[in-house]
């Protein structure tokens, strides 16, 4: 994905109130911006490190500017906008980067899907019959290793439920874990944070659901996936 224009750099100050960040430019000013992550955004920022961001370039949005890339406490830089998960995965397929999803004709997003009324990241068709992958965007890291989630998710839960439903009944339902971490080379469950989610995901696993995890690699001019991590 190219940052057209390329993404701004600052100094992060500090992030509160969930969706609000301030920043200070490398001219001194100061001012606040929003921040699209509403996960807890764990082991992926500190203050008064490098950081960049966008520009909706609309005065009429209270917060025109958009936090998108944080320098994690070990130095490694994480993607923190997760709207830009599914537009990455998509890339990657239409691309031939994600080597187990080509061969399929078309691809929708946010279909209407399954008994707890979700929407499908990705619904890739083909003569072989429906795909359905479900995106998951990964920042929370402890040395090396990538956990997923970074915070109590009943949603990512019923999403698993969701997926193991189509498993069951012979459908392909698969499982993305898109990494915006430069410093994670592998990908598991964060048991510890959220044990209904690790129990639905080793349930919705047995039933046939797959799971791929890609890395990305980030700087101010591109975010792109690139490379498929081992889940463990």
């Amino acid at each position: 994905m190219k940052l057209t224009p390329p993404l701004q750099q600052a100094t992060l100050l500090r992030r509160y109130k969930r969706f609000l960040a301030d920043i200070e430019t490398p001219d001194g000013e100061v001012f606040t911006i929003h921040c699209p992550n509403t996960g807890s955004m764990r082991n992926c920022w500190a203050e008064n490190t490098p950081c960049w961001y966008s520009d909706s370039g609309n005065p009429k949005r209270k917060y025109r500017h958009t936090l998108e890339v944080t320098t994690t406490p070990e130095g490694a830089l994480a993607g923190v906008n997760t709207g830009r998960a599914n537009a990455l995965v998509e890339e990657a397929i239409s691309g031939g980067v994600v080597s187990e999803l080509q061969g399929y004709e078309s691809l929708r997003r946010e279909v209407r899907y399954g008994d707890e009324n979700s929407r499908i990241d990705l619904l890739l068709s083909g003569p072989g019959g429906d795909c359905y992958v479900e995106v998951k965007s990964v920042t929370l890291a402890e040395g090396s290793r990538g956990y997923f989630p970074d915070a109590v998710s009943s949603r990512g839960a019923k999403h698993l439920r969701e997926l193991q439903k189509l498993a069951e009944s012979g459908v392909r339902a698969v499982l993305f874990y898109c990494v915006q971490h430069t410093g994670i080379e592998t990908v598991e469950a964060a048991r510890e944070i959220d044990p209904a989610y690790a129990a639905a995901l080793d349930a919705a696993t047995a039933a046939g659901v797959e799971v791929l995890a890609y890395r990305a690699r980030i700087n101010a001019a591109e975010i792109a996936l690139f490379e498929a991590i081992p889940f463990s």
